[in-house]
């Protein structure tokens, strides 16, 4: 049964969006939890505020990606629950393919998507974007109408990355953190940063985020593999719990350096004050490993 969760600001105009998924503080998500993203019914009462509202939903446990990819956009073209809620796609719309490429999700709707431009297809776009790269082994989506791209959009895939999370009004507090990046030498160094928290984050999801972004010092680059996600993150006390997913092995390849990545994430998380020590899990699981690395102890400031 799907419930009103969280409320995301964007601007009605600027329609962008950034971050990993978010969990409320102290409390480990469900696994199977996801959330669909719709629009307010009535646009002009959220006018510059609170546009999309997200319900959640459960899928079923053991889906492959595509499996999922599918289960999710047939909840979002059925429409929300809630009545002060409407789907961003355009009525009528059907799905009639889609599938999974490396890390992208193909979509391909009917021609009835295709009604939409401007503000209307970018709330379109981003209500499937947003709802499919929650799953760990999606980072981008690619939206098709009848197999063909749409010559009038401005860009044809789509990331997390690309909305504005919410206006600067909408920032509840700060938190200094110092990221681990990595030097041309190919070592881990810290970049201190002041971190912004909107309204549902807590201190380990926006240092989680913060980490996929490209560093201020030249010199310096991205210590996360390409598409590497923390599936959930949480904390309980000074233990930072970093729910990591096993199917995003598989597409990350067997040369991906993930010991420098764990260390990446583990000591930027401990540099929190509130962090001492930070324990990986595998699909909410205590592992010996994830892929080659040993993450059987924690990891300590």
């Amino acid at each position: 049964m799907r419930r009103s969760a969280l409320i995301f600001s964007l601007c009605l105009v600027l329609l962008a969006f950034a971050g990993v998924g978010c969990t409320e503080a102290d409390s480990p998500p469900a696994e199977n939890a996801f959330q669909l993203y719709f629009r307010e019914d009535d646009l002009k009462a959220s006018a510059g505020g609170d546009v999309f509202q997200t319900e959640t939903i459960y899928l079923e446990e053991g889906l492959n990606a595509e499996e999922m990819v599918a289960a999710l956009l047939a909840e979002l073209l059925a429409g929300p629950e809630d009545e002060l809620l409407r789907s961003a796609l355009p009525t009528g719309t059907t799905l009639l393919s889609s599938r999974v490429e490396g890390q992208r999700a193909l979509v391909d709707f009917s021609a009835a998507y295709g009604a939409f431009s401007g503000v209307r297809l970018t709330m379109a776009d981003y209500a499937v974007t947003l709802t499919l790269t929650q799953l760990p082994e999606i980072s981008s989506v690619k939206i098709t109408v009848r197999g063909q791209e749409l010559a009038y959009r401005d860009k044809q895939v789509f990331t997390a990355r690309d909305v504005l999370l919410s206006s600067e009004e909408d920032v509840v507090s700060t938190v200094e953190a110092a990221l681990y990046f990595l030097d041309e030498g190919g070592d881990l160094v810290e970049e201190w940063h002041t971190l912004e928290l909107y309204e549902g984050d807590t201190q380990v999801t926006a240092v989680a985020r913060a980490l996929e972004n490209t560093p201020e010092t030249k010199g310096l680059s991205v210590s996360l593999p390409e598409g590497f996600r923390a599936r959930s993150i949480w904390q309980e006390e000074d233990t930072c719990y970093v729910n990591l997913s096993s199917t995003l092995l598989d597409s990350l390849g067997t040369n991906v350096p993930l010991e420098t990545a764990l260390r990446s994430m583990s000591r930027s998380l401990c540099s929190l004050e509130a962090v001492s020590e930070v324990r990986f899990l595998v699909d909410g699981e205590f592992e010996e490993h994830y892929g080659n690395v040993d993450i059987s102890e924690p990891y300590t400031a």
